[in-house]
């Protein structure tokens, strides 16, 4: 067997040990989340709705699926970090040691990048998003029914896209220190990233103007950070340069 051969057998198997780590660990955590789920729903029922709001369950399975979508969020959340570090283990061997220090740093950060996206969001996104849609539906007369899981689905689906765009300010850290991008560059393409990062609210948003503008301001705001994020971390590269 040849060196190359040799190389790509260990490097499969070592993959193989990081796949099987992860998923043994999202079973774990998927475990918690069984008993975790309850509870967060019931709590979710009352901090986030009206007391005139009552959630309806339309199909016979709606309450366990959003039961099990649930502890399947918490299980993936619980699990991130562990996700992160057996990437981070998978490429250490072929890293210098100063990267390995350097990456290594990123996994909390990320991690506490994704918790803040989620946080934001159910704190102050999705409230405005709620809160518009039942003045509005007021104001026309109506009386709003909301089935379960359509209510926790779209929570979901605001929460975690936030807490995955939040990872921006990260992704341009590696990828400026891969210098595949500048901070120059990211100024200059800023007209087309505002349409893209407009574009992706339309798919997170309710399809109206005030809910749409309440998720493009905090993404534009990101890609501001991004690029100063970038030229910070430009700015640290030749430090580190320089001190070479």
């Amino acid at each position: 067997m040849t060196e190359v051969s040799m190389s790509l057998t260990g490097h499969l198997k070592e993959l193989r040990t990081r796949l099987l780590i992860i998923l043994l660990s999202f079973f774990l955590a998927f475990f918690v989340g069984l008993f975790v789920s309850k509870p967060l729903i019931l709590f979710l029922q009352k901090d986030d709705l009206p007391k005139e709001v009552i959630l309806h369950v339309f199909k016979v399975t709606d309450a366990f699926q959003i039961y099990i979508e649930m502890a399947f969020v918490i299980g993936l959340v619980l699990v991130f970090p562990v996700i992160l570090y057996q990437l981070w283990a998978f490429v250490k061997p072929g890293l210098h040691a100063s990267e390995q220090r350097i990456t290594l740093r990123y996994i909390p950060i990320t991690f506490l990048l994704f918790l803040f996206g989620v946080v934001f969001s159910y704190l102050i996104t999705f409230p405005f998003i709620l809160k518009f849609m039942f003045q509005f539906a007021a104001e026309l007369g109506v009386e709003t029914t909301i089935g379960l899981a359509t209510y926790f689905q779209f929570l979901l689906q605001i929460v975690l896209s936030f807490g995955v765009l939040f990872e921006l300010p990260m992704v341009i850290m590696l990828l400026t220190r891969l210098s595949l991008i500048t901070p120059n560059g990211m100024r200059h393409s800023r007209k087309y990233a505002y349409f893209c990062l407009l574009i992706i609210a339309a798919f997170i948003a309710p399809p109206e103007i005030l809910s749409h503008l309440m998720i493009t301001i905090p993404l534009i705001g990101l890609y501001e950070i991004s690029i100063v994020v970038s030229g910070l971390t430009v700015r640290r590269m030749d430090k580190e340069m320089n001190n070479v």
